[in-house]
């Protein structure tokens, strides 16, 4: 099935919609992940602030950004229907890529959006035993009580390494999509030049074939005058 334009329109335009929500969190990130300098405790504050002021964003804003997570899910299935050799790469690539996304969402923003809400954070994992840390799962919370065992500073850092995984997610199905669109232009063209070329081919044969006849007609003629 070829690329749908609308359906490709339904992806783009959640990924890159998330992609700017995801770069506006950037500031606020960049200190707790990237700089080499102590990150101040007002900056913490201002990180609190505003994800408890996401949190608790009107309904509004949370069904915008769910309708905008759907429609990326559904552009790509539309793409996915009969699909050829080309929608299986690119968009089931994508597919997989959006998916791992939402996982990311689900599983650690939400809750991480929640405990800072809250802020019930736990000890952290320096305060932690050797036997408590055995049971602490990968995004930081106790495996028997489901509570946070993360500290201010580690939830905070796991919900920027979050966004960090979902900017990289979400730029790889652009890329994807976009690889998808170079291919088929790419196919076309060839494609193209491949039929011009037989239609000036046969064309030369059509244009041959007259003048041959005439020159075995004379030819004929000639032979029988001699004789």
């Amino acid at each position: 099935m070829p690329s749908v334009p609308f359906a490709t329109f339904l992806i783009i335009c959640p990924v890159s919609f998330f992609l700017g929500i995801i770069f506006s969190l950037f500031p606020y990130d960049y200190p707790l992940l990237w700089s080499s300098s102590p990150t101040p405790a007002a900056h913490f504050d201002a990180i609190e602030a505003h994800l408890k002021l996401l949190h608790h964003a009107p309904n509004l804003i949370q069904r915008i950004l769910h309708i905008m997570l759907t429609m990326g899910l559904l552009g790509l299935v539309t793409k996915l229907y009969k699909p050829s050799e080309s929608n299986m790469l690119f968009d089931g690539g994508s597919l997989v890529l959006y998916m791992v996304a939402v996982i990311v969402y689900i599983a650690n923003i939400i809750k991480g959006l929640r405990i800072v809400s809250e802020g019930s954070y736990g000890l952290g994992l320096q305060q932690l035993t050797e036997d408590q840390r055995d049971n602490v799962d990968m995004s930081g919370h106790d495996v028997d009580t489901g509570d946070s065992v993360l500290g201010r500073e580690d939830n905070l850092k796991v919900l920027a390494a979050s966004n960090t995984i979902l900017a990289l997610v979400l730029v790889g199905v652009l890329v994807l999509q976009i690889g998808q669109w170079y291919a088929e232009r790419s196919d076309e063209r060839a494609l193209k030049e491949f039929e011009e070329r037989e239609e000036a081919e046969r064309e030369k044969k059509e244009s041959e074939g007259p003048s041959s006849s005439v020159k075995r007609q004379s030819s004929g003629r000639e032979g029988k005058k001699t004789k």
